[in-house]
């Protein structure tokens, strides 16, 4: 049950104003998944300026997305009931809030705590983005709006570690935080200026039960997933807390199936459209954090980059990916998403197959160039997907359709790190002789094996993701062709 005095699109000042509104809101889409990876590369420096090892100093990234994982289907829930302009706008002033703390963090625990709070601003903005453009755009727009928020989405995503570099190198490590604070400010005057009052609220009950027990399934998950790389996955705590997280996500299954108004919308994966995308997209998000994890320790310590030089070695990675994406989602307009997700997929399975093969002598050229193939694949496959999830789904489920497709994502960001990570540090660990969580100064030959097999897995990732849809590919053909034979 919903309250509606009049629809945004017969608004003629809300209608004038819609790409401003959509600039504002990708401002923030843009920050707040950029801050998801920003990070990565200054986890070099900070583990030499804090005094740390690199798996304590992995917490500052796993923290801010774990947090979010937690909190952005509530935030999307909480959006439909209190109105989501309102909560996107106290989303904004909490994230800012965040960044400004980050930068002024001295220790470790304080900057965790303060990537928390930042990250409970970037998940109601997150949550609410692309429910606010379903609202205020026409029919006619939403799919190329909502394909502009997904570029941006991608784009923060996979931009942090170069923009990172030369922040870090040039400012010092708080100004990848600060950087959020000028910006953020500019986009929240504006924002209040263009954004109008909520006109559509849900009569619904917030989901506690549903809430609470999605948060303790994803914080026991990767608190046990992140912590058994230092203590060892036979650990009887880490054990414990990993089966603590499958028993809290059988009893939310359990319970959104019981529940009139839940959670999550678990009908959307009925269809096997939208679940097939939505897993090749977290399969990707997956592949992609394994390559951004590993990339700035291989730049910095392997090839000897500064954090400035790596920054713009990483570059190419984005920019490759911000001239693709748009001109495969205009492509995908004229002939359909199905091949160019799975001619991106392959682009990416040859680029990582490529990058596992590096080592310290590799010539920076032949890095750029499997940097950059990375990118256009990503292009490739993310704006078709993307198109793709949300024209799966009907109109009245694109809130919950868009919130899970910004959980898949984090939860992809996560588990990249944390696979990434785990084989790593095992191989590491195999290859040393003695249990390592750190990098060993003078054994690059250490790094590099481990380096090697995270990189082999990431292209499997894709290779997989490829088969599924090549697979959908000939699937759609085949239903075309025997549509054709029985007219």
């Amino acid at each position: 049950m919903s309250t509606m005095t009049a629809t945004y699109q017969e608004d003629a000042a809300v209608q004038k104003k819609r790409w401003l509104i959509l600039i504002v809101l990708n401002l923030f889409t843009f920050m707040s998944t950029l801050d998801g990876s920003i990070v990565n590369i200054a986890l070099p420096v900070l583990v030499k300026q804090l005094h740390l090892p690199m798996a304590q100093v992995e917490w500052v990234t796993t923290g801010y997305l774990m947090a979010i994982c937690s909190a952005v289907l509530f935030f999307g829930k909480l959006g439909d009931i209190a109105g989501k302009i309102r909560i996107f706008k106290i989303g904004t002033v909490i994230f800012i809030l965040g960044s400004l703390l980050c930068g002024l963090s001295a220790s470790l625990p304080l900057l965790i705590a303060s990537r928390v709070i930042q990250a409970i601003g970037a998940s109601m903005t997150m949550a609410n983005s692309q429910g606010i453009v379903t609202d205020i755009f026409p029919a006619t727009e939403r799919g190329k709006a909502l394909g502009l928020i997904g570029t941006f989405v991608s784009l923060g995503s996979i931009a942090g570690p170069s923009l990172g570099g030369i922040i870090v190198s040039t400012l010092g490590w708080e100004y990848i935080f600060w950087v959020n604070v000028p910006i953020g400010l500019i986009a929240i005057v504006l924002g209040w200026k263009v954004l109008p009052k909520d006109l559509i609220r849900v009569k619904s009950k917030i989901d506690l039960p549903g809430s609470l027990l999605f948060a303790v399934f994803i914080v026991t998950l990767f608190a046990g997933m992140l912590l058994g790389q230092q203590v060892g996955y036979g650990d009887s705590r880490i054990i414990s807390a990993l089966a603590a997280a499958a028993a809290a996500f059988i009893v939310f299954l359990i319970v959104e199936l019981r529940r009139s108004q839940p959670l999550l919308q678990l009908s959307l994966f009925k269809n096997p459209l939208f679940s097939l995308s939505i897993l090749c997209a977290f399969l990707v998000f997956v592949a992609n954090f394994c390559f951004n994890i590993i990339a700035p320790f291989y730049a910095q310590n392997m090839l000897n980059l500064s954090p400035f030089y790596a920054g713009f070695l990483l570059m190419l990675f984005p920019i490759s990916m911000v001239i693709v994406a748009p001109l495969s989602g205009a492509l995908s307009d004229k002939i359909g998403s199905e091949f160019l997700t799975f001619a991106g997929l392959i682009v990416m399975v040859i680029a990582q197959f490529g990058l596992a093969r590096l080592h310290d002598g590799s010539a920076v050229a032949l890095v750029g160039v499997w940097i950059a193939m990375l990118g256009i694949g990503s292009g490739l496959f993310q704006s078709p997907n993307n198109s793709l999830i949300m024209s799966t789904v009907p109109r009245t489920q694109l809130g919950s359709a868009g919130s899970v497709n910004s959980l898949v994502r984090n939860v992809g960001m996560v588990v990249g790190i944390t696979i990434a990570t785990s084989i790593l540090f095992n191989v590491m660990s195999s290859k040393a002789g003695y249990r390592v969580t750190d990098l060993i100064p003078g054994r690059p030959d250490v790094f590099l094996s481990g380096m090697h097999v995270v990189f082999m897995t990431s292209s499997a990732i894709c290779l997989v993701s490829a088969l599924l849809t090549g697979w959908r590919l000939f699937s759609i053909k085949r239903a075309k062709r025997a549509k054709r034979a029985s007219a």
